[in-house]
């Protein structure tokens, strides 16, 4: 039965307690001070003054265009039915019945089948889901790759990576519990496969899960897919790609095969390149929030699943989730999918084109002023050109990130450029103007 009301308010101690969390009861302190409840208008005037220098960033693989108002109008549209406006949690498995309806699963599902296409995954053999981002990605790719390799081997993999890895491939391996083993690089900072092969006889015993970077943090170097699985030939293995950000425009570009999951032999028989891929949605696409997407295979995931299972009880949600993460943010993969379509797709096409031109724009134009930098781009599907380092105010201004490389004996502080789809030419002119003058 009901309470009213004024019945519940005359329950014994209740009036005591309303008093006592009245707001003129509140206590003398800072954080109940009622002028909280007026916006921050400072703080909106602080965010506001990042809008018109956010062309400024180019050392940060971040697009800083606003999306299309195509984009605001599908999130808009989403808002209107409910989404962010009450509790949507996408727990579990997007491809599995959930027993908690309100979830946008259906969403997550087709742009997972959208993007399985772009990069070849056969449609009746595809799995993934949305991640918080691309490290989320990249955790989920890594334990699944140890889960799977224990589980047939018995024995722990070891991780094999190079150091123009993303640094959060270090940590995740500090979190998984897996001894590492480095492998060297080539002069682009490619990883060098033939250093691999050693590592790997020097390892005998142990399951290889190794990690390519497509897209190196600072050189933009590319690992070659096809000649680490040589290397790995007859040997128990998982290969993860860490494409987070040439992930998202590769597949728009005459590179597209670089990327594609499956590939077509002399003899006609297709052969699996790799096992899963990892691409961030807030970098080259220009999500306006951290996200990324993770891509296997059903197979590879229902492999995955029988062992999920023995590890915890999944009688609660009535299913074995698939991912790490147990609630998940329900609106980005609503809006995401917007990124899926066709009219985005098209858009992708002109912006990776477009950062192409303007990254061989600026290498060339480097090369031609300021050949003492040393200007370098790793390869012809890099949107980074990395050069050394010009002075502070340089620096400072367009947010450069630096690092220091290896040249003999010697570390030269290094910075780089990574060309977003927002840095166009009169960008480019204008930050060479200013390191004429400064440098």
């Amino acid at each position: 039965m009901l309470l009213s009301r004024r019945k519940f308010l005359g329950l014994a101690g209740t009036t005591a307690l309303v008093a006592t969390c009245s707001p003129n009861a509140l206590p003398d302190h800072p954080l109940f001070n009622k002028s909280l409840g007026t916006p921050p208008t400072d703080s909106l005037k602080g965010l506001q003054e990042f809008l018109p220098k956010r062309d400024q960033l180019l050392g940060y693989p971040i697009n800083m265009n606003i999306p299309p108002k195509e984009f605001f109008t599908w999130r808009k549209q989403l808002f209107n039915v409910g989404l962010n406006q009450f509790g949507f949690n996408n727990v579990g498995n997007p491809y599995d019945h959930s027993h908690i309806p309100f979830n946008t699963h259906h969403f997550e599902k087709e742009l997972i089948e959208r993007f399985g296409l772009i990069y070849g995954f056969s449609p009746q053999n595809t799995w993934g889901f949305l991640s918080n981002s691309g490290t989320d990605s990249n955790m989920h790719g890594i334990y699944i790759g140890r889960t799977l390799l224990k589980s047939r081997s018995g024995i722990t993999p070891k991780i094999y990576f190079t150091q123009e890895a993303h640094y959060s491939i270090q940590i995740l391996r500090n979190l998984l519990n897996l001894d590492w083993v480095i492998v060297e690089t080539n002069a682009d900072g490619s990883m060098d496969t033939n250093d691999l092969s050693q590592q790997l006889l020097a390892n005998p015993n142990h399951p290889a899960l190794v990690v390519a970077t497509i897209g190196t943090t600072f050189k933009g170097a590319i690992d070659s897919i096809d000649d680490i699985q040589t290397k790995l030939n007859n040997r128990e293995s998982y290969l993860h790609l860490d494409a987070a950000l040439f992930g998202g425009y590769l597949p728009h570009t005459s590179f597209a095969a670089d990327l594609l999951h499956e590939t077509t032999q002399a003899t006609k028989i297709k052969s699996t390149r790799y096992d899963s891929i990892a691409v961030s949605c807030h970098k080259f696409f220009g999500f306006p929030s951290p996200a990324g997407l993770f891509i296997t295979t059903q197979s590879i995931f229902e492999d995955f699943q029988l062992q999920f299972e023995k590890i915890h009880d999944p009688e609660y949600i009535l299913q074995v989730p698939g991912t790490i993460t147990c609630s998940r943010d329900a609106a980005k993969p609503a809006e995401f999918h917007y990124f899926s379509s066709a009219n985005a797709f098209s858009k992708q096409v002109d912006d990776a084109k477009k950062m192409l031109d303007n990254a061989n724009y600026l290498l060339t134009e480097m090369r031609n002023h300021y050949a003492h930098l040393n200007p370098t781009r790793a390869n012809n599907r890099s949107n980074t050109i990395y050069f050394k380092r010009p002075n502070d105010a340089v620096v400072n201004r367009y947010s450069l990130a630096t690092m220091g490389l290896t040249a003999g004996s010697l570390r030269v502080p290094y910075a780089h450029i990574v060309v977003m789809p927002h840095v166009n030419k009169h960008i480019l002119d204008t930050f060479l103007a200013d390191l004429s003058e400064k440098t």
